[in-house]
């Protein structure tokens, strides 16, 4: 539209009341019109020649997998003498699927936690079984031995093209450190595992041990050490750990540093502090594109979470924080980021005992952060309402599917933790999010998280694991 068009539209516009009314509509249409353009843009991605390209892969094998899975599973009738360390709950209340999980006793045990005779081995894996995983059978790695990398995460490590999953080592006798302790396992360490194709894992050994006689040491095998992570630093060239240091009270709420020369450790410990001046107990580490690394951790009795920037050399926090999600009770962030939009996954804190996750999303990883709603789609009302009986841990993209990633989650086993299993599924972006978010207008308008429910899945055919991510 020209200037002068411009120009003699304004000047028939009539003075006084209707000139306001014409206003206000004038800038609702402009508002209308920028949230549709930008939800265009922000759901395309433009590559070569300007032609708009899917966000999220349109091979068949992706769309297989956001078909929905329903699961049939019901109560079943009382029967014998319930476990002593199920939860208490009032008498007469209608058992649950929750209580039926959580209790070591039950006729369903084979459901969440089926027997070894099913594990995913990649040794003795029929063909039709190869590069499949079963989300809650146990996995095995390369010795046959069940993998121990709990709470943990997964670094690709470019130099050898090799993917290392890091984690909880649990393979101890599970019990109770006082009476109304949550269910431990002395630490042992953190296990670190390798693999080629993220479904075939090498046990690389524990690359971080636990300190059996210096009852000062925050690694005692007293104390807690949950949910490592590594992240590479190019510029010291140094592999740095985070991962949440705690007494066996859960008092201490702090975070430990490792580092290490090579993935595959041995780590050695720096120490550990409250982030900020802050106590910290579930936490996780995100490293940007810019190379600019963050640490997210729950706080204030976990009310909130805290989020800020590493320094340099990822060995410590900087003095920037900011606080997301007040007053909403979230633990276990698990971030990834997509077309510049920055999302984060969170399950809510109630022990071992499973319940519902939350997506949010964010433009700034600073925030402000909005809650999209409940990412699970598919198995039942209860998969859906318990992450699928598991609890987030780490969100890892899938090389060459922009909007496919793999979601990874614990499914914890309090009776005998050295036995809870790994909850793997494909989460995909894409479409608009269900909950509108507290902005005028609607805006932002983020792509919708949907992690997709399936007894059996595999990547697809053809997924390259060395393209760089």
């Amino acid at each position: 539209m020209s200037g002068s068009s411009v120009h003699s539209l304004v000047l028939v516009v009539p003075r006084g009341r209707c000139s306001t009314s014409v206003f206000v509509l004038s800038l609702l249409g402009c508002l209308l019109l920028f949230q549709l353009l930008y939800s265009y843009v922000h759901h395309v991605d433009r590559h070569g020649g300007g032609e708009p390209r899917l966000l999220v892969s349109n091979h068949p094998q992706f769309r297989e997998l956001q078909e929905v899975e329903e699961e049939s599973l019901h109560v079943p009738p009382p029967k014998g003498k319930r476990s002593p360390r199920a939860v208490k709950r009032r008498p007469k209340r209608t058992t649950t699927l929750i209580d039926e999980f959580l209790d070591e006793n039950s006729q369903m045990r084979h459901v969440f936690f089926p027997g070894r005779k099913r594990a995913i081995d990649p040794i003795l894996a029929v063909e039709n079984d190869k590069y499949h995983y079963y989300p809650g059978r146990m996995w095995l790695d390369t010795d046959g031995h069940p993998i121990q990398a709990h709470g943990g995460g997964i670094l690709y490590d470019k130099s050898s093209r090799t993917y290392y999953w890091y984690g909880e080592y649990k393979d101890g006798i599970t019990y109770h450190a006082h009476k109304k302790g949550a269910a431990r396992v002395d630490i042992i360490g953190v296990g670190c595992y390798s693999s080629k194709d993220l479904w075939t894992w090498k046990h690389e050994g524990i690359v971080l041990a636990a300190e059996e006689t210096d009852e000062t040491h925050d690694l005692h095998k007293s104390n807690v050490l949950e949910r490592p992570k590594v992240i590479y630093n190019e510029k010291t060239e140094k592999y740095v750990m985070w991962m949440h240091i705690d007494d066996a009270n859960y008092t201490k709420a702090s975070v430990g540093v490792a580092i290490s020369d090579a993935p595959d450790g041995p780590f050695n410990y720096l120490g550990s502090h409250r982030p900020h001046g802050f106590e910290s107990r579930d936490m996780t580490v995100f490293k940007d594109d810019d190379g600019v690394a963050y640490i997210v951790y729950s706080s204030e009795d976990n009310s909130e979470l805290h989020i800020g920037p590493l320094t340099q050399d990822y060995l410590n926090v900087t003095s920037v924080m900011r606080r997301i999600l007040v007053g909403q009770h979230r633990e276990a962030p698990a971030l990834f980021k997509h077309q510049g939009t920055y999302y984060m996954i969170t399950s809510g804190c109630t022990g071992w005992a499973p319940n519902e996750a939350l997506a949010h999303a964010a433009e700034s990883i600073m925030g402000p952060w909005e809650t999209m709603g409940n990412p699970c789609l598919g198995g039942n009302k209860m998969f859906r309402l318990t992450t699928f009986f598991a609890q987030s841990t780490f969100v890892l993209p899938i090389s060459g599917f922009p909007g496919a990633f793999i979601f990874m989650a614990d499914r914890w086993n309090p009776a005998d933790l050295r036995d809870s299993r790994y909850v793997w599924l494909p989460l995909i972006v894409a479409g608009p999010a269900d909950e509108p978010l507290e902005y005028s207008f609607g805006f932002p308008w983020w792509s919708r998280v949907s992690i997709y429910w399936h007894r059996k899945w595999r990547l697809p055919q053809g997924w390259n694991p060395f393209q760089i991510m």
